[in-house]
């Protein structure tokens, strides 16, 4: 059985990369081949597996995959409102000037997804970046090295702090790392950014213009556009100080939304904010709800844990690099609790190399992460085959960033 339901992991992988060859959405195939997974688990019961074991296993699952649908609901309905308003565009003119080379911008987004990722989740961070990426409206090719920079610099910019990334959270929690730690982790990770942009601006030689366009001054809107930063910024104090988890803040936040809208869109039948719910890319919370399927099936059988074998057959220091390129296939939450629960003994700075590592790692393939998976999703450009056409650029920026974090955990121990 363990046999089977790993040919199905394996069908479900080709049929994402495969997906401009069949023509069948991987939202579909994942999907199918999730609920196939599970549905043979419960119909094929392990030795010593009750129905009501596998049914507590299953809800755990589930809990953990509502979590984030719903989380990601909240954030979409927020993003395809400002994006309808034109405020992301309306910010990005203010900001930037009329005529700016292709270069300089891809600097500019780099640095921006970066730093907006340290200071909320990687899934709102991907959706704003790549709403500005595409207000731009360049050309596909273009629009395509912008959203795999995007990808690239906002898990990068959340594994140097425990607000930016739950697998950095997870190592910090556990004692493994200390916080002043993390913030020098920032330093390689940013110089990789760096790295990544500079490679994948030097093609590139013409100019953005970027033409203003009318917008109906909208003081509803601009409230909106504040609640919605002040709902990440709460995320991150309620996360930190109370424990609150983000979906409950992010759901707070909605319902302040839908609130303010019917106040100020009263006598208005221009707005209906419930209806921005409706334009959300349900393909992309289908393909979720799939992976995560396919992934919590790996977990129960055992199959992540094995995966923590590889440090007895190779140093410490290789096993956390190849970690992160197992990152770009598995889930690094899931991943990250094997490596923690097996209690594996490295050194502070083999720890702030495995943090990095596996937190970064994930964007090697854009199924890898959620950032990469909201990109597709978003852009019609990245799809599994044009995103891997820049593997080699993001395995060398990768390998520069695991080599920096391993040298500054060595100079602060």
């Amino acid at each position: 059985m363990h046999t089977l339901l790993l040919l199905i992991a394996g069908a479900a992988f080709l049929s994402i990369v495969l997906e401009d060859v069949i023509h069948v959405n991987k939202a579909k195939t994942t999907l199918f081949f999730g609920t196939l997974a599970w549905l043979l688990i419960f119909l094929f019961p392990e030795a010593g597996m009750s129905q009501a074991g596998i049914r507590e296993k299953l809800d755990e699952n589930l809990l953990e995959i509502a979590s984030l649908w719903l989380f990601l609901m909240a954030a979409m309905t927020f993003v395809a409102f400002l994006n309808h308003q034109g405020l992301i565009e309306t910010l990005i003119y203010k900001v930037l000037p009329r005529r700016i080379g292709e270069r300089k911008l891809m600097f500019m987004v780099a640095g921006f997804a970066f730093l907006f990722s340290s200071l909320s989740d990687n899934i709102t961070a991907t959706l704003v970046s790549i709403a500005l990426v595409l207000s731009l409206r360049m050309e596909a090719r273009k629009t395509l090295r912008f959203a795999v920079m995007v990808v690239f610099a906002v898990n990068s910019g959340g594994v140097a702090l425990i607000t930016g990334d739950v697998t950095t959270l997870m190592i910090f929690m556990a004692e493994k790392v200390a916080i002043q730690d993390l913030l020098f982790l920032s330093l390689p990770a940013l110089f990789s950014v760096m790295l990544l942009a500079t490679m994948l601006a030097l093609p590139l030689k013409g100019e953005v213009e970027i033409i203003p366009t009318e917008r109906r001054d909208d003081r509803v809107g601009k409230v909106i556009a504040v609640t919605f930063l002040l709902t990440i910024i709460g995320t991150i104090i309620l996360n930190v100080i109370a424990g609150i988890p983000p979906v409950l803040t992010f759901l707070f936040g909605l319902s302040i939304m839908f609130l303010i809208g019917h106040l100020g869109y009263k006598d208005d039948e221009r707005e209906s904010l419930l209806d921005y719910i409706r334009v959300i890319e349900y393909d992309t919370l289908l393909f979720f709800l799939g992976i995560l399927l396919l992934v919590g099936m790996l977990k129960e059988i055992g199959v992540l844990n094995s995966l923590v074998g590889i440090y007895e057959l190779m140093p410490t220091t290789a096993a956390n690099f190849v970690m992160g390129l197992l990152s770009s296939l598995v889930d690094n939450v899931p991943l990250t609790a094997a490596m923690l629960k097996a209690d594996i003994a490295m050194s502070p700075s083999q720890w702030l190399s495995l943090t990095y590592s596996v937190g970064v790692g994930g964007s090697l393939l854009v199924i890898g992460s959620a950032a990469g998976i909201v990109a597709m999703s978003k852009v019609e450009a990245v799809t599994f085959g044009s995103f891997a056409r820049y593997s080699l650029f993001l395995l060398i920026a990768f390998s520069v960033g695991f080599a920096g974090s391993y040298t500054v955990g060595n100079l602060l121990h």
